[in-house]
């Protein structure tokens, strides 16, 4: 094992874009060493470099691994805990979509939301428990959705993964509370990502019309959120689930 880290270890899983890049520049600039995952190596590298650009060497690395594989997921962690000697901070943002409604739903559609978006957390939090245990410190940010707090028609899989992180975390908050590590969950609403750019503008503006702020949210916004949760200031907070979501949902 080297030297640990004096900065905190930070991982973010699906850092590659979207709000898994936002919350790895965010932590970053808070001054964490942040640990770039996703499955392409090639969109890593490139904002490993531009991280380190604006905050020096040593400021962040990357693994390009599968979350989706266990196996494989599991061992990236402990090769963080390996090289840097710690691990303080794991935000479980990856995730995908294979959208259908509930009839015409395969079973490799439904497993492989569930293994990716629910099954990774538990993996990543599993592996990363014992380093944050030593440290006792630990902030654990299980990314979900407003899908899995209110549902959405044609996301059983995605709805029911993402509402599963919620009883994931609240078990983990109560676990591992003693040990100065916490769990929570941030519920993005509707964002600002490549997908939503293709929005149809009368959808667009249904959705806004459901939003007490009229307009979509960024990456930024959830990434301030999760720039809290993992802030040592945040440490009487723990098993909740935080919906960044302009008042949609008012959960």
């Amino acid at each position: 094992m080297t030297q640990a880290s004096e900065k905190r270890v930070a991982v973010v899983t699906g850092a590659s874009r979207g709000i898994g890049r936002a919350i790895a520049l965010r932590l970053a600039r808070d001054g964490r060493h942040v640990v770039l995952v996703s499955r392409s190596a090639g969109p890593l590298s490139d904002l490993a470099q531009q991280i380190e650009a604006q905050h020096g060497p040593g400021s962040a690395s990357f693994k390009a691994v599968d979350v989706g594989d266990p196996k494989e997921f599991g061992e990236a962690i402990e090769q963080v805990i390996a090289e840097r000697g710690r691990l303080d901070i794991l935000i479980n943002n990856a995730g995908i979509t294979k959208d259908g409604l509930v009839l015409r739903m395969s079973d490799e559609d439904w497993n492989a939301v569930l293994s990716t978006n629910l099954t990774s957390a538990f993996v990543g939090i599993r592996a990363a428990a014992r380093a944050m245990m030593k440290g006792r410190f630990g902030r654990i940010v299980n990314i979900s959705s407003t899908s899995g707090v209110v549902g959405n028609a044609g996301q059983a899989n995605y709805a029911a993964a993402k509402a599963g992180l919620a009883g994931l975390s609240k078990t983990i908050a109560r676990e591992l509370g003693s040990k100065g590590i916490t769990c929570n969950v941030i519920a993005p609403g509707f964002i600002e990502t490549d997908m939503t750019a293709n929005l149809p503008p009368q959808v667009k503006e249904g959705v806004l019309n459901l939003m007490a702020v009229k307009r979509l949210g960024t990456g930024d916004d959830i990434a301030a959120a999760v720039s809290y949760v993992t802030s040592d200031d945040a440490g009487f907070l723990t098993g909740q689930v935080i919906c960044v979501d302009g008042g949609m949902t008012m959960c």
